[in-house]
């Protein structure tokens, strides 16, 4: 190596330790590529040259046919319920630099996270958002120099996100990709495609067509620029009409209107010379709402509101017509037309009867592609809550009732990939606060294993935290889809949310951790995240680097970056803190890792009591398998005081081994059954506790059954185990 090896890595180069203990993520991702490569060769050998072979990152060729050690390592599965036992990792990779930083930034993660999910990494758009696709071109930004020195067939982006990907496979990861339901809104699909979606026509401030008709104005206004303009590539060959230039094959026709995909600049000179020339004409598709009544816009008259671009043209807001609570207009954003309208669309009504069959072909056709050349196991759902159907789930749940649904289940068919996961966007509000229902029943009609919910908006122990959490055990223990346990998100790393990280942060990783048949998420920066008590520099929030807000830019000045380099934290307490608890859960999890949670005291949904106090089934352990009690005090202001353990055979003993405040705060003595309960003592703050269950077999050898309810259990029938 070039440099003095971190004391980590050789446990891990080993096989010691599935991860470079205590090796913080900043100085993991300022280490040569090289030698992280020369650490996991000696770690998983010859694999390593496997995964970043020719063979392995050949895109044309079928995903089956791949070298076995870069196989996804859930190809065995049946189906995709693994999920819901997953610790899933969120890794925007604007954050690390290019796809050499997420290599880099794995080796930090112990193998229990054994998913990692990568944000968009298509070219974006309008303040270079993740989340607006400005073509199907993979994002070059994220081009690894590094990667390429070190291994010259890796000359493209592509071919680099496939060798990311499998050696995070080599690792025994899963690894999960965006799927969007909407692009830029003037986005290369948006203008090479534009019968793909919706549009309207602007006239001094008003919108005065949004009428099914209008598409054929927007075909002949992009064919008489291209006529104007020319080919992007010199020699091309111009179609003689509007119906030849959209009959050709999609790939053709965006070589004609915008040149060589290779030539990044070039083609965003021709798609902003012909948005410009749309909106001489007031064209514009029309941009994606969320929240009812979803249809229904106008242009807000407020001469303040108008913003200017860096091309000098003025852009309105647009706002609903007659909004309600959760509605939201997203500008930058096109919605592909999934559906016809009602009555030439004279009402903003869909007509969910007619769906559009070569909308969803084309959406399913390029997420499988891309699929297929990140070698993905899962993918993430974007905006998974929005469902525009008044009356909710409808009684006939047909293939064409969600998009995400679609995609999911045409790469399962097509992969085939009978494992391919779907981890959805949403939040679990309340009944009807999307007035369509309940969001559960939406989000198992449209085959989301995992949600992410919305525990991490809230302050550790507080009502809503409690009340959330307990709710998401109820649905956890009866519905298909399984909430997740989410620590931290990249859309909540963000000053306005600093109040949730201010404390608590161990208990939130161990229970995420130790709630072994719950599924988690966690956001990149969190291990070693500062507290904030007021904001700070935007270049420390991933949140400011999911969009790129220029530091000159009077739109959203708050969101500005004045860098592109992400700022970790250097809370090295936390660090030190998470990291003895990572190393103690996966030892934990070696022998617990298969069990489902039996709850001895769940999370109340009073609010009145801050402690919850679970153990394993012992039915999901094998016979004589030792037990713990896991033990939490949410309330970071006060101590627990003592309370009693209930539902334990009065013979255990619980011998304490484990507090994330640390081995010097622990108490060893042992707790006894006083003939009432288990009187556990004094849990600080934010505390998390683990007791060993001594004695938990009965004179015959077998272990006894604790009393439980279907609320205090959340075994599911459909609850893989989780590999150790």
């Amino acid at each position: 190596m070039s440099a003095p090896p971190h004391p980590g890595l050789a446990a891990f180069a080993s096989g010691e330790r599935s991860f470079a203990l205590a090796l913080r993520p900043q100085d993991a991702v300022a280490m040569p590529l090289a030698d992280v490569l020369e650490v996991l060769t000696q770690r998983f050998g010859a694999a390593v040259a496997v995964a970043l072979s020719d063979a392995a990152v050949d895109l044309d060729r079928d995903l089956a046919d791949l070298p076995d050690p870069v196989r996804s390592p859930r190809a065995d599965e049946p189906d995709p319920s693994w999920l819901k036992r997953t610790n899933m990792v969120g890794i925007n990779v604007r954050t690390l630099g290019d796809y050499g930083g997420v290599i880099k930034y794995a080796i930090t993660l112990p193998a229990m996270f054994d998913s990692i999910q990568l944000l968009p990494v298509w070219e974006p758009g309008v303040v270079k958002s993740l989340y607006g696709i400005a073509s199907w071109n993979l994002d070059t930004s994220y081009f690894s120099d590094e990667l390429y020195t070190y291994a010259p067939n890796l000359d493209t982006v592509g071919r680099q996100l496939r060798a990311t990907c499998n050696l995070l496979h080599v690792m025994g990861r899963a690894v999960g990709m965006d799927v969007i339901p909407h692009t830029d809104r003037f986005s290369e699909p948006a203008l090479g495609t534009p019968h793909l979606f919706e549009w309207m026509k602007v006239r001094d401030g008003r919108i005065v067509d949004h009428s099914d008709g209008l598409l054929a104005e927007v075909e002949r206004a992009v064919h008489t620029w291209l006529t104007e303009r020319g080919p992007a590539l010199e020699g091309e060959e111009l179609p003689g009409g509007v119906t030849e230039l959209f009959a050709l094959d999609e790939d053709t026709r965006m070589r004609l209107l915008f040149g060589d995909q290779r030539d990044v600049y070039g083609r965003t000179g021709r798609r902003v010379d012909l948005l410009k020339y749309l909106h001489w004409f007031g064209l514009e598709p029309v941009p994606a709402t969320m929240g009812v009544p979803f249809r229904g816009i106008e242009i807000d008259p407020d001469p303040a509101h108008v913003m200017v671009d860096e091309y000098g043209m003025e852009w309105p807001n647009i706002v609903m017509s007659q909004p309600q609570f959760m509605s939201r207009v997203f500008s930058p954003l096109a919605r592909y037309k999934f559906y016809e309208r009602v009555d030439d669309n004279a009402d903003w009504q869909i007509d969910f009867d007619r769906p559009r069959p070569h909308v969803w072909e084309y959406v399913c056709r390029h997420y499988a592609a891309a699929r297929h050349v990140g070698n993905f196991d899962f993918m993430r759902g974007d905006m998974s809550h929005v469902q525009m159907r008044p009356d909710g789930v409808p009684d006939d749940v047909d293939e064409y009732y969600d998009i995400l649904r679609a995609v999911k289940t045409h790469i399962q068919r097509t992969g085939p990939a009978p494992w391919f996961a779907y981890f959805a966007e949403t939040f679990l509000p309340a009944r009807d606060v999307f007035q369509f229902g309940e969001e559960l029943d939406h989000l198992e009609a449209s085959h989301a294993d995992v949600t992410l919910g919305d525990l991490q908006s809230t302050v550790v122990g507080d009502a809503e935290f409690l009340r959330r959490f307990r709710r998401y055990l109820d649905d956890l223990a009866t519905r298909r889809t399984a909430p997740s346990y989410t620590v931290l998100t990249a859309d909540k790393d963000d000053p306005r949310f600093d109040e949730f990280y201010r404390a608590g942060n161990e208990a939130r990783l161990f229970s995420a951790l130790l709630l072994t048949d719950m599924p988690s998420y966690t956001g990149l920066g969190f291990e070693i995240r500062d507290v904030h008590t007021e904001p700070v520099e935007n270049e420390r929030y991933t949140k400011l680097f999911v969009f790129h807000e220029r530091g000159d830019s009077n739109i959203h000045p708050s969101k500005a970056r004045f860098g592109d380099t992400y700022i970790w934290g250097e809370n090295q307490e936390l660090f030190d803190r998470l990291t003895e608890l990572r190393v103690f859960a996966e030892t934990l999890l070696t022998e617990i890792g298969p069990a489902t949670t039996r709850w001895l005291m769940p999370p109340d949904a009073t609010t009145l009591r801050g402690i919850a106090v679970w153990t394993q089934d012992p039915d999901s352990l094998p016979t004589g398998a030792t037990r713990y009690v896991c033990a939490v005090n949410y309330d970071i202001h006060a101590d627990s005081s003592y309370f009693g353990v209930p539902a334990l055979p009065d013979h255990c003993v619980l011998t304490p081994i484990f507090s994330t405040l640390g081995p010097d705060r622990l108490d060893p003595t042992a707790v006894r059954h006083n003939g009432y309960f288990h009187r556990i003592e004094n849990l600080a703050p934010g505390e998390g506790r683990v007791y060993r269950i001594d004695g938990d077999e009965s004179p015959d050898g077998a272990t006894p059954r604790t009393g439980s309810t279907a609320s205090s259990s959340t075994t599911r029938r459909d609850s893989p185990q989780r590999p150790a």
